[in-house]
């Protein structure tokens, strides 16, 4: 785990499914919970930003967590959920097959991210997670939308 890892122990992560892997994220990022709707698709945006939706008058990317993690084609059905989440003071909304449960993880918990050499970027992984029988993947989501992502998050929203 990296000397500045944003987990503090005990601490709160939220479950979601993507495919057959599950991960966590601190669920000090999550603002709500919604269901899949339809997006406004933007002109130009890579393939994992859906488009944006208003929410309460915000207007909100949403990202496709199957498409930024190359994980099979997604598929949008009644366990479809979109994570919204509050990332330095921007709010984008994560799509993900399903959410199961919000679990407290205590130190020794969790492992550091195993290195998979220069052919995986893990610079957004804190470690895995063991719950139970479960092992969760965890993911740093300031990390992960990097601030060239969130410039372009910026840009949409002008």
């Amino acid at each position: 785990m990296h000397s500045d890892s944003p987990l503090m122990y005990p601490c709160e992560v939220l479950n979601f499914r993507l495919g057959a892997e599950e991960y966590g994220i601190s669920i000090l990022k999550v603002q709500e919970l919604r269901t899949y709707e339809n997006v406004t698709r933007i002109a130009n945006a890579p393939d994992f930003v859906k488009g944006v939706v208003n929410l309460r008058g915000v207007i909100v990317p949403i990202i496709d967590m199957r498409i930024r993690f190359n994980t099979g084609a997604a598929a949008y059905n009644e366990f479809t959920v979109v994570v919204i989440l509050n990332i330095r003071n921007r709010v984008i909304g994560m799509v993900v097959d399903s959410v199961s449960d919000v679990v407290t993880l205590e130190d020794g918990q969790v492992r550091p991210a195993p290195e998979m050499g220069t052919a995986v970027d893990t610079n957004y992984l804190l470690g895995i997670g063991t719950v139970d029988d479960r092992m969760l993947i965890l993911l740093d989501i300031d990390q992960l939308l990097s601030s060239s992502e969130m410039g372009l998050f910026d840009k949409m929203a002008a």
